[in-house]
Parts: structure tokens; C-alpha cells; sequence
């Protein structure tokens, strides 16, 4: 069997899982190497936390050395170019070819996207970011709290409601409630619009029973950081004392480069087997763009969520059938499009969506009650996210009950 080279483009959750799963189904004779820009990884499902003081940023960060398998070459550079036609990827310590490459680079903040972002508002959607949150909130004596989604697509579908949920419970322990609104504004029809009406209203309905206001259908054209104005598509100006988003979101610009993305600057796959329009080039996680079937609104495609479960999965789907690929055969392993998430409330509490995205006509997502259960599930995934790659190993294939469901420890590492 010839030697062969696999390249992985990124160190976030579907990189690191790709990477371990093909370490451990191919022989040693077969590089895997991994190139990651950053040398620690930090748990973005745990910057909510972070912003409202519940973690310290040293609590949720590993060198990505410790997530990484041994005989995984892992090469800490910012990935330069893609050159498809020679099979080479330039970064800026080198350059390295490969028989199949992995794209997993994941989704960039574009907060100079919306003019006068940037300069005006908080974000805990990147671990400095929420650092700073974190500050803000606890010099804030009271007043408008408005989060605004400043545009679409964006990574963690459930995070802004989170986020909102989160900062209203921190305020209220600090005896605020009285003196403070916090308020929603995002471009989507609902909340979570993928997942359909049912799921949206059901999380209309958290928000409002902890007193905070939703607003869907509202465009973010720019932001007045002098008068404090949010400046909308055909709307009055919306007033705030302390400005949090979700920023923009684009793809890497080398990727756009490359000749692999449609017209927004996203990766098409096949979205069975995240194949790219070009051989032996997969792409997986928050760079991808995937169709899905059905319309819950006629002004609203859908589109698989960007998010670390549906990484997670790919990254799995892809492993198996470069591994079998290279042994010679193939694989009949597909991305079924199950995914779920926590829904944190505050209080410790949290709700627990869950479906199947590929679903036809349209997806079908549900979510369960709200309880202290789901929210120690997300607290024990973190924990084993976050914990050394061999007692992680342990826990393969474990089911936890929750709640009067499962949750089940979702694979290699």
C-alpha cells in the first residue's frame, strides 16, 4: 500500500476529530497532518459562561498538543493558499502536498461588515471578546441591554438566545432587573428559523418568560456609537446603553480565493459526503454550505446550521472514507444530519433541541422542557471535551440520561 498524505486545515472541533480519527484507523506509513494557526483551543460553546463570570478563560483553554492524538503532525501556521492543481498547501512556515485534504477552517467575525460595529458594540462570540463582556457587564449600572444578530448565516443558532437569557439571570443577581431591559433584534423570521415554527415559538416563549423583548425581521444597516442608535432597514432608530452582537460572518479570504466557494464565499459539498467540487478535497464545519430540503418561509432557503455538532459528525463521516480510500475500498459512510443543542435559560437551567435536519419535506426539531439536567449535560460535555485524550477515550459510546432523554458521548477523539 502506497504512503499516502492527509492534510487537515484547521484545529477547531472538526479538524482535531478528523485528525484523531484518522490516526487511529490508518497505519503509521500514512501521515496525517494537522495545520492550526493557534497553539491553544479554546471551548466556544463556553464563552457564554466566561462572559457572565461562571468560567475563567484558563478554565477552557488546551494546547491543541493535548486534544491531538500522537503520530498527528501537528504545524501551528496560518494556512497561505490552496493550490488544487498541484495538490499543495502554502502557509507561512512552508508549504506542504497532499493526497486528500480536509478543509475545516472554520467561520471568521466580520465586525467592520456593518459600519460603526466594530467600534460600538461587545461580542461573546470569540474568548477576548467575552473577556471584555464580562468587564462591561460588571461596571453596568442599568439601563437598555440590546443584543442584534448583525447578519446571516451565523455559527451556534441557539447562542443569541442564549447570550440574551444569560445576561438578563446576571443582571437580575445583581439586583438590576428593575432598572434594565435586555432586547433581541435579529434579521430572521424567528428564532433559530431552520428548525421551523414550533421551535421558534417555544423559544419566543423562554425569552419572554425572563421579561426579554424579540424582535425578528430587523436588517442591521449601522451603528451610531455617539448617539448610541441602532440604524435598521426601514425602521426608527433603535436606542441602547449597552450594544452586544453576533457579528457578521464571513469565510476565510484564501478560501475564496481558491476556486472552491460559491457566490457567498462558502464551500459546496455534497451533503452525504462533504466531497468538494474538486477530488480528494472534503470540506467540513462552519465553512460549507449545505442546502436543505423544504421552506419554512418562501423568503427563507435552509441551510444547515453552522455549528460544533454537525462538525463534529462530518469530521467522523469524512475520516472513515479517506481511511477507506486509502485501504483500497469504500466507504458507505454518510452525514445523516441529526444534530441537537443546549439552550442555557440562566438559573442553571437549560432546554434540549434536537432532531434531524435532513428530514423531509423539512427539518423536524424539537425541544424538550427546560430543566437543571440539560444544563449539567452541556456542563459534563465540557468537561470531557476539555479532558486528557485517554480518559476521553474512556468514555466512548457512553449514554448519560437526562431529563427523561439521552445524551450520548458522541465518539474518537
Amino acid at each position: 500500500m502506497a504512503s499516502r498524505t492527509i492534510v487537515i486545515l484547521g484545529g477547531g472541533i472538526g479538524g482535531i476529530v478528523a485528525a484523531n480519527e484518522l490516526r487511529r484507523e490508518l497505519p503509521r506509513e500514512h501521515r496525517i497532518v494537522l495545520i492550526e494557526r493557534n497553539a491553544e483551543h479554546a471551548f466556544a460553546a463556553s464563552f457564554l459562561w466566561v462572559m457572565v463570570g461562571g468560567r475563567e478563560p484558563r478554565q477552557i483553554v488546551r494546547p491543541v498538543r493535548d486534544l491531538v492524538s500522537p503520530g498527528v503532525e501537528l504545524v501551528h501556521a496560518s494556512v497561505q493558499r490552496i493550490d488544487t492543481g498541484s495538490r499543495r498547501v502554502e502557509h507561512d512556515a512552508g508549504s506542504q502536498e497532499y493526497d486528500y485534504l480536509i478543509v475545516a477552517l472554520g467561520a471568521e467575525l466580520a465586525q467592520d461588515a456593518v459600519p460603526g460595529l466594530a467600534e460600538a458594540a461587545h461580542t461573546f462570540y470569540s474568548l477576548d471578546g467575552a473577556i471584555r463582556l464580562r468587564e462591561a457587564l460588571a461596571a453596568f449600572t442599568g439601563g437598555r441591554v440590546v443584543l442584534v444578530v448583525g447578519g446571516l448565516p451565523y455559527k451556534c443558532p441557539g447562542a443569541p438566545h442564549e447570550g440574551a437569557m444569560l445576561i438578563a439571570d446576571y443582571l437580575r443577581k445583581r439586583r438590576l432587573g428593575d432598572s434594565t431591559t435586555v432586547v433581541l433584534f435579529t434579521p430572521e423570521p424567528q428564532p433559530m428559523a431552520v428548525a421551523g415554527p414550533e421551535l421558534g415559538s417555544a423559544v419566543v416563549s423562554m425569552l419572554e418568560s425572563r421579561g426579554i423583548a424579540f424582535h425578528p425581521r430587523h436588517v442591521l444597516k449601522s451603528v451610531d456609537a455617539q448617539a448610541r442608535q441602532l440604524h435598521f432597514d426601514g425602521k426608527e432608530p433603535v436606542p441602547y446603553d449597552l450594544l452586544v452582537t453576533i457579528p457578521p460572518h464571513r469565510s476565510p479570504r484564501l478560501l475564496r480565493e481558491s476556486g472552491l466557494t460559491n457566490d457567498a464565499g462558502w464551500v459546496p459539498v455534497d451533503p452525504q459526503t462533504l466531497q468538494t467540487s474538486v477530488e480528494n478535497i472534503y470540506a467540513i464545519g462552519d465553512v460549507t454550505a449545505l442546502a436543505l430540503p423544504g421552506r419554512w418561509n418562501p423568503d427563507v432557503p435552509l441551510a444547515l446550521p453552522k455549528a460544533g455538532v454537525f462538525a463534529h459528525a462530518q469530521a467522523k463521516i469524512v475520516a472513515s472514507r479517506i481511511a477507506e480510500q486509502v485501504r483500497g475500498g469504500s466507504s458507505a459512510a454518510v452525514f445523516c444530519g441529526d444534530g441537537y443543542c443546549m439552550l442555557e435559560a440562566g438559573e442553571d437551567l437549560a432546554g434540549f433541541a434536537y432532531g434531524n435536519f435532513f428530514a423531509e419535506p423539512s427539518p423536524q426539531v424539537h425541544l424538550r422542557r427546560i430543566g437543571k439536567a440539560w444544563h449539567w449535560g452541556k456542563v459534563l460535555f465540557e468537561k470531557w471535551w476539555l479532558s486528557p485524550l485517554g480518559l476521553r477515550r474512556k468514555c466512548l459510546g457512553a449514554v448519560i440520561r437526562l431529563g427523561g432523554g439521552l445524551l450520548r458521548i458522541p465518539g474518537d477523539l
